[in-house]
């Protein structure tokens, strides 16, 4: 305590690395609508290039349409990330978009899954969470995070849920499946850390995208027990996870970041 200690490399702006030539990229998975869309456009306006996933190919070109009227570079890949093998697919296509240039941002937000009593969860159902919201970064991180760490900095955020964290009835796959999501955070850290991928977490909670806008009635009760008195917006997030991403945090890694107005501080009375 009290010393002076030099500052470790960070993950450098791409504003100041990039050209025309040879771009700085980021996958953010999901980023066709809601979360995933906003965090690319957030990442489009700090400089990268951007790589748009989703399972819907208009909404996922319309991303991509979205940043480049704003004069930014990206291009759209549409893939199912609950199959293991559209993954290693989706892979394949991003390196050849990709080339030579660094991919140094992997944004790991596509997630969801069926909600069911535990007895009433079938296996095709407890594998379809897994595979997206476990399986897939698992795969992507495998392979984009090594050569990360080859030229010593990179940024992963995965996207979690308040659902990691706090149990709710008939959702016991899904939660599973965030929480093991959570720990690969940790894991990942103690694997890339120390060679410069900065590896974080965000974990929302009720946050009103255009999916989540169908359960609002749902969830009256939950949002009059949330301190901030209300539902999270998509931009709030995507916000949350552009800071993890940038040299601003680049002393944080391992670390979960909430964005849930309060809802995990505070037991309702």
């Amino acid at each position: 305590m009290g010393q002076d200690h030099a500052v470790a490399p960070s993950l450098q702006s791409p504003i100041m690395n990039t050209s025309a030539v040879t771009p700085t990229w980021a996958l953010v998975t999901g980023s066709s609508s809601g979360i995933g869309r906003a965090t690319a456009l957030k990442l489009a306006e700090d400089g990268y290039a951007i790589v748009v996933c989703g399972r819907d190919p208009a909404r996922t070109a319309e991303t991509r349409e979205l940043i480049e009227s704003a004069g930014g570079r990206a291009t759209d890949l549409t893939a199912d990330l609950s199959s293991p093998a559209a993954v290693r697919a989706l892979i394949g296509k991003v390196r050849h978009v990709v080339g030579d240039a660094p991919l140094d941002v992997l944004v790991n937000n596509a997630g969801g899954g069926g909600f069911a009593a535990t007895e009433d969860t079938t296996v095709e159902m407890f594998d379809a969470a897994f595979n997206l919201n476990v399986k897939a970064p698992y795969i992507l991180t495998g392979a984009f995070a090594p050569a990360m760490a080859g030229r010593g900095r990179g940024a992963i955020v995965n996207v979690g849920s308040l659902s990691s964290t706090m149990a709710a009835p008939g959702t016991s796959a899904f939660q599973a499946a965030k929480a093991a999501l959570m720990m690969l955070t940790k894991s990942w850290t103690a694997e890339y850390g120390p060679r410069g991928v900065r590896v974080n977490s965000v974990e929302p909670g009720f946050i009103l995208t255009r999916v989540n806008e169908h359960f609002r009635d749902m969830f009256t009760g939950y949002l009059g027990s949330v301190p901030a008195g209300r539902g999270g917006d998509a931009e709030e997030v995507a916000e949350a996870i552009r800071f993890l991403v940038s040299p601003q945090a680049s002393y944080i890694q391992g670390a979960v970041l909430t964005v849930d107005g309060g809802k995990t501080s505070v037991v309702a009375m």
